[in-house]
């Protein structure tokens, strides 16, 4: 059994983030920018996977699910607004080890996802020439260095870095898509040569079983946008602000998805874009607009990077101040940021990055990413069963019929990691199941009562009592 105790109102105020420095559109960037790289680069390996047939129905699924995900965690967010996002609906719902459960496979999404990034911010910088650099490490290191240092200046000031950093990259999706539109070729779409897979077509080369395994590469459009509720803490009137950035972020990406993955292997091919690092550059190779978008995509990929450091930072703070994880991540500067909770875990993306191997901190990132889907939804489910009379500002539309679709299609998605690359899924299942023989061995005995995540939970089981 978990043990819980008391600290001072000082180890809190140890432990503080800086209130109301964001309304719902800067919570909208933000949901946009952990995401936009993904156009810029790493579905297009789902096409190496399962052609653009395979890959366009597992991204029609995948964005089906992220739109439930999305509804899901809008009212789990008004309803338990704190910095602890999907740790925090799942401690209330799943109990500790189920709340850790999902902090832990969260926080390893985040962890590992920028050092992916990092390794596509290294191609796009060589394949420009940028400063004479021919090897990536240099721009690993100037890049977490950079941004990290940004986010301990303060919240407000690198949400508003982030923004602007985010409409160029949006700008430069619609560079490309009108740029793309004069070298689009249907037959482009399907010439990847059919293999022998049963079910095998043109439009699905690799088969019936390609469609699964292109599902953890369709993720890599949407991948992150779960973090939006991470910044509830800071955000003003976070019951309101929360749900609609979300939403608004899910929306936009939508139609970035659509627009990247239809007009990028129309013009460039799929059997090109299947394999390449910097595919809608390759894609714009006979027009001049392709070096402009090589800048831009820089942007895309940078912004990114730069958001889901903030994600990482908030998931640790949260832990940690919960006594999680050791309670020293979680102490905040002068300013308001969680200083070793941005730091460590980008010395640690920083020398994962240095393997340079892209697609497997992807495939990495995926896992932790689809495991905590699971759980969220089913804590989305659990508490519409157990607690119908929470005060919910918004709610899902469909309820649990909703999150209940996601929830089937994350359990696929987290098999699917295991189909695509074994090794990836293996390694991250390793990591996880070593954070909770911690928490079984160590910190359950050590949790924070009067931490918000714990006090709502309290609250809860104070009113099971009373009823």
């Amino acid at each position: 059994m978990s043990k819980t105790h008391v600290e001072s109102q000082d180890y809190l105020r140890k432990r503080e983030l800086k209130t109301g420095s964001a309304g719902w559109v800067l919570l909208a960037g933000l949901g946009v920018s952990y995401v936009i790289s993904g156009d810029y680069s790493g579905w297009n390996f789902g096409l190496a996977e399962g052609g653009f047939g395979g890959l366009a129905i597992a991204t029609v699924v995948v964005a089906g699910m992220y739109l439930a995900l999305v509804l899901g965690m809008a009212e789990l967010s008004s309803a338990l607004p704190a910095a602890g996002g999907g740790y925090t609906f799942a401690r209330r719902a799943l109990g500790p080890w189920g709340g850790f459960a999902t902090g832990t496979a969260i926080l390893i999404e985040y962890a590992i996802a920028p050092a992916a990034i990092a390794t596509f911010i290294g191609a796009y910088v060589e394949s420009l020439g940028l400063f004479g650099i021919t090897d990536g490490w240099w721009v690993y290191l100037a890049a977490y260095a950079l941004f990290v240092g940004i986010h301990l200046v303060g919240v407000g000031e690198a949400l508003k870095v982030m923004f602007v950093v985010t409409a160029v990259a949006l700008v430069g999706l619609v560079v490309f898509g009108v740029a793309a539109l004069a070298d689009f070729d249907v037959a482009n779409l399907t010439n990847i040569p059919p293999s022998d897979a049963a079910g095998a077509s043109e439009l699905l080369p690799f088969g019936y079983l390609g469609v699964w395994a292109a599902i953890p590469f369709a993720i890599w459009f949407f991948l992150a946008i779960e973090g939006v509720p991470l910044a509830a803490e800071e955000t003003k009137d976070p019951q309101r602000n929360v749900p609609r950035g979300i939403i608004a972020a899910m929306l936009v990406l939508l139609a970035t998805c659509a627009l990247t993955l239809v007009l990028a292997t129309g013009a460039g091919g799929a059997q090109a874009m299947s394999a390449s690092g910097n595919p809608l550059v390759e894609a714009l190779s006979s027009t001049g607009a392709a070096s402009v978008v090589n800048y831009i995509g820089l942007a895309g990929l940078v912004a990114s990077f730069f958001s889901i450091i903030y994600a990482y930072s908030r998931q640790l703070f949260a832990l940690s101040r919960a006594g999680y994880l050791p309670r020293a991540l979680s102490v905040t500067s002068s300013r308001k940021t969680p200083t070793l909770a941005l730091v460590v875990p980008g010395v640690i993306g920083f020398l994962l990055s240095l393997t340079g191997e892209g697609a497997l901190l992807l495939n990495m990132a995926v896992f932790g990413a689809a495991l905590s889907y699971v759980l969220m939804m089913v804590s989305h489910i659990v508490l519409r069963v157990r607690e119908p009379d929470m005060p919910r500002p918004y709610r899902t539309p469909g309820g649990v019929a909703t999150t209940g679709f996601a929830l089937v299609v994350a359990v696929i998605a987290v098999i699917g990691t295991f189909l695509v690359d074994t090794r990836a899924a293996a390694l991250c299942l390793v990591a996880f199941l070593a954070f909770m023989a911690y928490f079984g061995l160590y910190s359950r005995r050590r949790l924070v009562a009067n931490s918000p995540d714990e006090e709502f939970a309290a609250l809860a089981e104070a009113e099971k009592d009373l009823g």
